[in-house]
């Protein structure tokens, strides 16, 4: 591949494993592509590629791709797209054979790559229970197989943002160390990742634009590590500023965002609108990357049961009361590890539908020992039936129990991982890590804020949503919530910084109370940033929370009245 001036058009068509089944024909058919992408890969998800591996080892990586390529690689291969995928999951090599089957049986002619090594299951002992143990590897192997002539590259478990550091280095031939050009291609990754989040899907303010099936983005990226931010012609959807603010602070933290190929400084970030469907990234810096790559664990935590008592109309305190006395006493012989009870108040009085008049009472328990969970709960709340409060339903049948998983994020030396490129011809590159910060006590440490702008001058107030003048996208890191909070103005973004506190954030959030909470600013974005430690208990696959992603904190927190000036409204 050689190295070109040329902008490059990489596009995403997939955010997860499950996304739209089509988008990966409608992203070749709507217009001119270099590169198409397809991020599947979680937390969650390599939980389960992990279970489906330990029934098989022939799979473990995401078939949906491979179903999707059924009549689209011959597409692809005509137009000359390049196809850059994370789907080989936990079995790239085996991902890559089977495409390689399909094309012989689809007849085209079609070169296929993998990058592998990120899978340290074997490496070491990793304690009992762990079912996958996966570095997070940067785009170098994608680079160098795209530089060695493939048409699909098939990986494992990379960073997000490598699906397009590693076409990006491979088109401009960037070295190592041009930071800022690769953290610019790491910007623009991370807003492609999520597919139509960057087109208003998930969007605070989607009533301003048409989001019943929005497009999905693409990237015209420049030599410097700049681009712009689009969709496809006639596609439903907006890409603004406002979109792609909301999918760049979307499980952001701080100013630095560390990844494996370089630091990229998201304080340095700017946006602007340039023209319809059109957002300029440009202002990006670089710094090294660490020299330990984050690697995920996941395993088996052990054992959970829910049940879901539903409370209609009058007493429903004492109701609540009575059933959970009930079930506490069935469960005083052999008490769960952990035993959770949530009362949401869903229902209005004097309400004309059902529904309405009804709360909700949920009960979760967990325990290594499924005997625990299981029938000694469902039992115990089907016992129940005729022997409770005055109108006693559950929203399910109780089950017998099932296993839950845990996410933890571990450092792994870079230089320990055997980062490798398998090119077309089935040759092996090894890819050395990249060129990493120096180990210094301080390396890689937050930043110096900037100091905030002034505060607007003393003036009327309204009590009103937070959501009035701000916008925000939260999300998940393992156990941790992150919540990103931008101005709608810079009159907006003056009130915001000064008045949307740690301390405020847990007032208007009382689950945060106790949990240690960091706030970040990114002024270019007008934008806060804080990060929940613990929301979310040992991630999403623990299921500890009713929202176990964090997905719609930001909205619960826009939903929120305080005290706004009225100005700004």
């Amino acid at each position: 591949m050689t190295p070109s001036r040329r902008p490059l058009r990489i596009g995403n068509a997939s955010g997860f494993y499950g996304d739209r089944f089509d988008a990966l024909r409608e992203m070749l058919t709507g217009g001119p592509l270099d590169v198409l992408t397809g991020d599947y890969l979680a937390e969650l998800t390599m939980l389960i590629l992990g279970r489906d591996r330990a029934k098989d080892p022939a799979r473990g990586y995401a078939t949906t791709f491979l179903r999707q390529l059924e009549d689209t690689l011959g597409l692809a291969l005509e137009r000359g797209v390049r196809l850059v995928t994370n789907a080989g999951g936990l079995n790239p090599a085996g991902l890559a054979e089977a495409i390689r089957e399909l094309a012989e049986r689809l007849g085209v002619g079609c070169r296929v790559a993998h990058v592998e090594g990120d899978d340290l299951l074997g490496a070491r002992d990793w304690g009992p229970g762990v079912v996958t143990a996966n570095a997070y590897l940067g785009g170098a192997g994608i680079a160098a197989c795209l530089r060695g002539g493939a048409d699909v590259v098939v990986t494992g478990r990379v960073t997000d943002a490598a699906l397009v550091t590693g076409p990006a280095a491979a088109h401009f031939g960037w070295a190592a160390d041009d930071w800022d050009a690769l953290a610019g291609a790491v910007v623009a990754g991370h807003i492609l990742e999520c597919g139509a989040q960057a087109t208003g899907g998930n969007y605070s303010f989607f009533a301003e634009h048409d989001v019943r099936r929005p497009g999905f983005p693409l990237a015209e990226l420049h030599h410097d590590g700049s681009s712009v931010i689009t969709k496809h012609p006639h596609t439903g959807g907006a890409v603004t500023v406002g979109t792609v603010t909301a999918q760049l602070l979307y499980e952001t933290a701080g100013a630095r965002y560390p990844g494996p190929d370089v630091t990229a400084r998201l304080d340095s970030v700017r946006l602007t609108q340039d023209g319809p469907d059109r957002v300029r990234v440009h202002g990006v810096r670089g710094e090294a990357p660490p020299r330990t790559l984050k690697t995920g664990l996941t395993r088996l935590g052990g054992h959970r049961n829910e049940v879901v008592f539903v409370l209609t109309g009058l007493d429903i305190e004492a109701k609540a009361a009575l059933v959970r006395d009930q079930m506490e006493g069935a469960m005083s012989k052999r008490r769960p590890a952990e035993v959770r009870w949530t009362l949401s108040r869903t229902d209005h009085p004097d309400a004309s539908v059902q529904e309405e008049a009804s709360a909700l009472l949920r009960l979760v328990v967990r325990d290594r020992d499924p005997a625990a969970v299981g029938r000694v709960i469902s039992g115990a709340a089907v016992e129940l039936a005729l022997a409770s409060y005055p109108g006693f339903h559950v929203t399910a049948p109780p089950g017998k129990g099932s296993p839950y998983g845990v996410f933890e994020a571990v450092g792994t030396p870079a230089d320990t991982v055997p980062h490798t490129a398998v090119l077309p011809d089935g040759s092996r590159q090894p890819i050395p890590p990249a060129l990493a910060a120096p180990a210094t006590p301080d390396a890689g440490g937050p930043p110096d804020e900037p100091p905030p702008p002034p505060p607007l001058p003393p003036g009327p107030t309204r009590r009103a949503p937070l959501g009035a003048v701000a916008g925000a996208r939260s999300g998940d890191k393992g156990g941790s919530a992150n919540i990103g909070v931008w101005a709608c103005g810079e009159d907006a973004w003056r009130w915001l910084v000064h008045t949307l506190t740690v301390d405020r954030l847990r007032e208007l959030l009382p689950e945060t109370a106790e949990l240690p909470v960091t706030r970040h600013q990114l002024p270019h974005l007008r934008a806060l940033n804080f990060t929940v430690d613990g929301l979310l208990g040992e991630g999403v696959a623990a299921q500890a929370r009713f929202d176990p992603q964090a997905k719609a904190v930001g909205e619960w927190l826009r939903s929120r009245h305080l005290d706004i000036p009225e100005v700004l409204l």
